[in-house]
């Protein structure tokens, strides 16, 4: 049994920081909250920092980027086990900087058809290696010439990187069907699709729909039938639109969205997850003219975009894509949020409750009794200033002390 102590915690329903903010926790859950509480077992003394449930990011890459990434040569040079090292670190950074919880959301590489993200969760379970909670998507699905088909980031010559079904390529309703199925057996836990271009990628258009209405269907039918969710890369209003139709259950990033596909967005109840930071921090200095081109275009319409999509009512989630972003970096998405106008409440539902309602986890996001010990702690008040976000001296994960400073 141990107890915190703070000088207050954040209850994230009712938008009120509790003061003081003592919870306790019994092994992996949390067993009381609130002024009340006995203190019970050992006690930790928190001080003047404030207790927030652990922070989610719906959107990270954490087999690629880190610390030793070539950046477009690491396609052809890293092996899986170099790149499953390297997620090693990247996961022990996000989950210092207080996030607990994460998707790893596609894994366009070559890895010989592992599914190295489902992997570095057992890891993580397993107590091997420290890291936030991973929801593995396994391979993204993507068309050949696809915004995620691997080959298409530098523009490899034909047969220098050959991509399989199972490595998520794939082509007509049956090819679709076989490599969602194939991540399901080997662990994924949602099926991530490119629904459209993207902006660093040389698919072209990066709002043009890149599978068929039937292709669509067959991967949602597919996954939804096993119970699993999908979600989609998708920018184009049109894209958008059809991927909704066809069910899928989350649009990330959706930059060039259009009334008619927020609409539809909210009438679905289709979750958004929000990848802003990027826009502000990503450098393209070096990338090809093209896609400096197409990013000089999208990202102002991007950060228009997401101020129409929460006006209008769309459910919000946190990603930040990383490593567009560094990994450990994750609050900045957070930050950046509230740099759009977003109210600081409304972007911390968005990493935490929002976050647990879409990847169906209703024992996170919360402080409160029955739920897991994931629980983090900030240097102030961050309905005041959301940065607090940004420096996290204390971060408990499932009842482990991960962080403590």
């Amino acid at each position: 049994m141990v107890t915190l102590r703070a000088a207050g915690l954040l209850d994230i329903d009712t938008g009120d920081i509790i003061r003081p903010g003592v919870i306790t926790v019994d092994r992996d859950r949390i067993v009381g909250v609130g002024q009340q509480q006995v203190q019970q077992g050992q006690v930790i003394d928190l001080g003047d920092l404030v207790l927030l449930p652990g922070l989610m990011d719906m959107e990270v890459n954490l087999l690629m980027g880190g610390r030793g990434d070539t950046g477009g040569m690491s396609s052809v040079q890293d092996d899986p086990p170099t790149r499953l090292l390297r997620a090693v670190g990247n996961a022990r950074r996000t989950l210092r900087a207080g996030f607990t919880t994460v998707r790893n959301l596609g894994l366009f590489i070559k890895t010989g058809g592992y599914l190295l993200d489902a992997s570095l969760g057992k890891a993580v379970d397993a107590g091997w290696v420290d890291g936030p909670r991973i929801e593995p998507a396994g391979h993204a699905i993507t068309p050949t010439g696809g915004h995620l088909d691997p080959t298409m980031f530098v523009g490899l010559a034909p047969h220098v990187l050959p991509v399989t079904v199972e490595e998520g390529v794939a082509d007509g309703v049956a090819e679709a069907r076989k490599a969602v199925r194939y991540q399901i057996k080997h662990g994924a836990k949602l099926i991530k699709v490119s629904a459209s271009g993207g902006v660093m990628s040389l698919s072209g258009d990066p709002g043009a729909q890149h599978y068929s209405d039937e292709e669509l269907c067959a991967i949602v039918g597919e996954a939804h039938r096993r119970g699993l969710r999908v979600a989609a890369h998708c920018l184009g209003a049109s894209a958008v639109k059809h991927a909704i139709a066809a069910g899928v259950d989350c649009i990330e990033h959706g930059f060039l969205v259009d009334d008619e596909a927020i609409a539809m967005m909210v009438e679905h109840r289709t979750f958004l997850v929000t990848t802003q930071s990027l826009v502000d921090g990503m450098d393209v200095s070096k990338a090809a003219p093209e896609l400096q081109a197409k990013a000089a275009v999208i990202f102002p319409q991007a950060r228009e975009a997401i101020v129409r999509m929460h006006e209008a009512g769309v459910k919000i989630a946190i990603g930040s894509d990383a490593p567009a972003i560094p990994h450990g970096k994750n609050a900045n998405e957070l930050v950046t949020l509230v740099q759009r106008g977003l109210p600081p409440i409304t972007v911390l539902r968005a990493a935490t409750v929002n976050a647990a309602e879409l990847i169906n986890a209703p024992d996170r996001g919360r402080l409160a009794a029955g739920h897991l010990a994931d629980i983090i702690a900030v240097p102030g008040n961050p309905l005041d200033d959301i940065t607090v976000t940004q420096n996290v001296q204390f971060v408990m994960k499932g009842g482990k002390i991960v962080v403590h400073r």
